[in-house]
């Protein structure tokens, strides 16, 4: 299990691999964000993106879902408290395939409950040809070593 003293501020990790296929790209966006370039593909190739793109709210998910399985999986982690800010700087594209790099920008041990720290980390979600399709800074809570249990 990794605790909050496991991290130091600048530490890096990379991990993840998602495919992401046409299917999933209509599902999610005919139930969460039915606009028309992401589920129509001839509207979409009408709109500035010039084809069918995933939404930046699926996106967002699929970076859970890769921290979760590579980074949550071994933490100790105790839930957030929120996400400073999120930019979509590239389209995801059905057959992108996705990555995560997460750096600890910040830490530091909560005041109003010493079982808890604070970690401020910046992730940035690659597609396969190494764009930068989101970056993230946000927070999570993660236990201390000497309070588990």
């Amino acid at each position: 299990m990794t605790y909050y003293e496991d991290y130091d501020v600048g530490d890096v990790e990379e991990f993840g691999s998602y495919t992401v296929t046409k299917e999933e790209i209509l599902e999610f966006a005919e139930q969460f964000d039915p606009q028309p370039f992401h589920v129509d593909e001839e509207a979409a190739k009408e709109s500035p993106f010039g084809g069918l793109i995933a939404s930046g709210w699926h996106t967002a998910s699929l970076w859970m879902k890769l921290m979760v399985e590579h980074h949550y999986d071994d933490a100790a982690s105790l839930g957030s408290p929120g996400v400073e800010e999120i930019q979509w700087t590239e389209p995801v594209r059905p057959g992108d395939t996705l990555s995560v790099r997460l750096e600890v920008a910040e830490k530091r041990p909560l005041e109003s409950d010493p079982r808890r720290g604070l970690l401020t980390t910046d992730t940035a979600m690659f597609n396969g040809d190494d764009e930068v399709v989101m970056t993230m800074r946000g927070k999570a809570f993660y236990e201390r070593r000497e309070f588990e249990g």
